[in-house]
């Protein structure tokens, strides 16, 4: 049975628009989070970059703090936490302290990528070996962190034991599906920018996952880009400042998000273009009935337990109404 019924929920990234800083960033982390839980969304994720100018978000548990406070009842958490950049007991406590301080709002996901370049990798590493392999031994730690106090070993985390704060696997790879399965943990997929393997990891997650205390079933999350407006022509043109973000990654360029363009010709190359369209081809794109339509297909054929929004639009009211927008097309309002 195709599910439409689903909740809906919010990344961000934290970016910073062009003549802006990381304070007007934040600032707009916050208000879009605000509009979040008015509409009713689910969870408000935010996620962890570092030596990236054009992203406010390397410090990303103080700023789940801060949307915590200042937010009443939505969902919060990290989407995720690179965990090679951190230790497991220094996250457990982190965590442990805001679910004791905003009980039932907290969520963490994990993710084994470092979220930046190698040299920034390094610089960044808690220790010299590439703690990528050892993560499924970190997520595991975590999870022991959380549990009660009959399964803690000598070093606990204060606070943190018995909080059960709900753990995620995130990834854009099979081999996050395989580990996600095996814990009985849920799944959230980067088709936003890596959709290359997202077939082949929701089969695989929903083929191997393993009954576990935290899951019965699998429990699949997508994130996708969506970009809604009141046509599909004005949707057309706000997706430019996703094409040019994108253009950003391709050439290694650090610029901010960028007002919309009329035309990406002369922007950028055929070759970018195609390399662009490659990385963000899974976007709902257009009015309320084309977003429906895209809605419906895309359960048709995945049908995910929940779908997650990242929406890169240069004007901050716009981007509120896209959330709106695709709220409302999703439950078909």
């Amino acid at each position: 049975m195709v599910k439409t019924n689903i909740p809906l929920s919010v990344l961000n990234l934290v970016p910073l628009r062009t003549g802006e800083g990381p304070k007007e960033a934040i600032d707009a982390m916050i208000d879009l989070a605000q509009a979040a839980e008015q509409m009713g969304y689910t969870r408000y994720w935010i996620a962890e970059h570092h030596n990236t100018p054009s992203l406010a978000s390397s410090a990303t548990a103080i700023l789940i703090k801060h949307t915590l406070e200042n937010t009443e009842k939505i969902r919060v958490g990290a989407g995720g936490i690179m965990l090679p950049n951190h230790s497991p007991l220094v996250v457990a406590e982190q965590f442990g302290t805001m679910e004791t301080l905003y009980p039932n709002r907290v969520d963490l996901g994990l993710g084994r990528a470092p979220g930046t370049d190698m040299l920034t990798a390094t610089a960044l590493r808690r220790n010299k070996h590439d703690s990528v392999y050892t993560f499924p031994n970190d997520v595991k730690a975590i999870l022991q962190y959380f549990g009660p106090e009959e399964k803690q070993g000598y070093v606990q985390a204060f606070p943190g034991v018995g909080t059960n704060v709900p753990i995620y696997i995130l990834g854009s790879s099979t081999d996050s599906a395989k580990l996600a399965a095996s814990l009985g943990l849920p799944y959230a997929f980067a088709s936003h920018f890596a959709p290359q393997q997202m077939d082949q990891a929701i089969e695989i997650y929903r083929n191997n996952f393993q009954p576990s205390e935290y899951l019965d079933e699998p429990y699949m999350i997508v994130c996708l880009n969506v970009i809604a407006a009141e046509t599909d022509e004005e949707a057309r043109k706000e997706y430019t400042s996703l094409q040019q973000f994108f253009l950003n990654v391709v050439r290694g360029t650090k610029l901010p998000l960028q007002a919309p363009v009329d035309n990406m010709d002369g922007i950028w190359t055929e070759e970018e273009k195609a390399m662009v369209s490659a990385s963000i081809r899974v976007t709902f794109l257009g009015s309320k009935k084309s977003i429906r339509e895209q809605f419906l297909q895309f359960q048709q054929k995945y049908n995910v337990d929940e779908l997650m929004a990242v929406t890169y639009i240069f004007d901050k009211e716009k981007q509120k109404r896209s959330y709106d927008i695709f709220k409302n097309a999703v439950e078909g309002a």
